[in-house]
């Protein structure tokens, strides 16, 4: 992962991932401290954790704890981790100062947070298409209904200077996704996987999705239609208080 290349970990040194959803950067992570380090990846969702127990079992790794619990109010003791890390999580925190004041708790004086989320204000087609755009508003009026902020990506560096954390650097990437790649579809997928919760708070009918769905898959097969991924930030910071 290039994100971890800028704070670069330590063998035996301990890291955590909150939020980390189905494998996280546990493997990124655990290659990286070696057998000697410690990787804690956090998750409140009991299916996402029980598969990535399951995981971990498969892949022997050792020295590898996945809790149940909240990325907000942790429960676990203050400053034991070196790198403390964040992917695509706070997108989809109402309160996301909450989540950053966690994670300056949990890390050590002169360890490093860090983070990976996205802005979703750039549109990622070309060329505009009616569907495309339509799909775009959903996805944004969803975030926004359960109080999150799709575009919280570039206000990351913010947050991180409010929560007292110094040598803040940043970077922002994007990926064109061609025919044929996996993520082509992504922005179509995201909102199918929140269609029940769309529908019912009146941002789209199901008649509109099924339209909808049949009109983006013609777009996507497109060869000449290009698809980029939302611009990634990339930000890490260092404690250097108690």
């Amino acid at each position: 992962m290039a994100l971890l290349d800028w704070v670069d970990p330590r063998p035996g040194q301990n890291a955590i991932d909150l939020g980390r959803g189905l494998r996280g950067t546990i493997e990124p992570l655990r290659d990286q401290l070696g057998p000697d380090g410690r990787v804690v990846g956090v998750d409140l969702d009991p299916v996402h954790v029980a598969l990535a127990h399951a995981f971990v079992a498969e892949q022997g790794l050792a020295n590898v704890e996945i809790p149940q619990t909240d990325a907000r109010r942790t429960g676990l003791p203050a400053a034991p981790f070196d790198l403390v890390h964040a992917r695509t999580l706070l997108i989809t925190i109402p309160d996301p100062t909450a989540v950053m004041a966690e994670m300056t708790r949990l890390v050590r004086p002169s360890g490093w947070v860090a983070s990976m989320e996205p802005n979703m204000a750039a549109h990622p087609y070309h060329a505009p298409h009616p569907t495309q755009d339509r799909l775009h508003e959903i996805f944004i009026d969803a975030f926004r209904a359960d109080g999150a902020d799709p575009f919280i990506g570039r206000h990351i560096p913010d947050l991180f200077r409010q929560a007292g954390l110094t040598n803040i650097g940043i970077k922002a990437r994007a990926e064109l996704y061609p025919p044929g790649h996996t993520r082509r579809t992504i922005l179509l997928d995201l909102v199918r996987s929140m269609r029940p919760k769309i529908v019912q708070r009146g941002i789209a009918r199901e008649q509109e999705f099924d339209d909808l769905d049949r009109a983006a898959h013609e777009c996507l097969n497109d060869p000449c239609a290009l698809v980029l991924s939302p611009a990634m930030f990339l930000t890490w910071g260092r404690k250097t208080t108690a």
